[in-house]
């Protein structure tokens, strides 16, 4: 046999035997043994430590190599943005005003003790789960609206749910003659209104009126 042959040899039993050394713990023990055998098999005598180092080095090499395990981010909150009510009740506002002066009443203004009590009766409707003048703690509007400090002068309130749009909900008052009535008190010269929201999104509204 000429010496290329046994190099081929050589070298295709190295390439067997070396697949052994990357096994586990314990099988890793026995593989050197196995390879030196396969290696002696061709006619050569390799020293066990030999292969032995080899193995021992390309596990360091395996260890090395080894990605660290994926750490997972916990996920960010989604949120959403609230509702931003003050620009919906003003447009209530507006449209009240529109009808008002078209029909001979002077405009209201918007005071912000009446946008409390407003505000307040509505969120005590969507809190509580009830539609009422009468709050939950049985108060009326005259006193709610005391209560937010507009001590004197309470004319009148109007209330709604499940109307979407400031349009919907002033088109509804006005189709409704005691709604109607209170909104064309030519005596009321101030307003407040208050929109909350329920969980699943149904808007709940007041309308409350005032003399001075």
């Amino acid at each position: 046999m000429t010496r290329f042959p046994r190099r081929a040899t050589i070298l295709a039993a190295v390439l067997l035997a070396a697949p052994l050394g990357f096994t586990l713990t314990a099988t890793a023990a026995t593989a050197a043994p196995a390879a030196a055998q396969a290696v002696t098999t061709a006619g050569h005598a390799v020293a066990v430590a030999d292969v032995a180092a080899a193995v021992s080095k390309k596990k360091k090499k395996k260890k090395k190599a080894a990605k660290k395990p994926a750490t997972t981010k916990p996920a960010t909150p989604v949120t959403t943005k609230p509702v931003e009510s003050g620009s919906l009740e003003s447009e209530v506002v507006a449209l009240t005003n529109t009808y008002r002066t078209a029909n001979g009443c002077g405009a209201l203004r918007i005071d912000a003790r009446l946008v409390t009590a407003a505000r307040g009766h509505s969120t005590d409707m969507v809190t509580n789960n009830f539609f009422s003048h009468t709050g939950s703690n049985g108060s009326t509007f005259v006193q709610r609206e005391a209560g937010a400090g507009y001590t004197t002068g309470a004319s009148a309130e109007n209330i709604a749910w499940g109307y979407r749009s400031p349009k919907e909900v002033v088109d509804g008052w006005i189709n409704s003659a005691g709604h109607r009535a209170n909104i064309l008190n030519c005596a009321s010269v101030a307003v407040g209104v208050g929109l909350a929201y329920k969980a699943d999104g149904t808007p709940y509204w007041t309308q409350d009126f005032g003399r001075v």
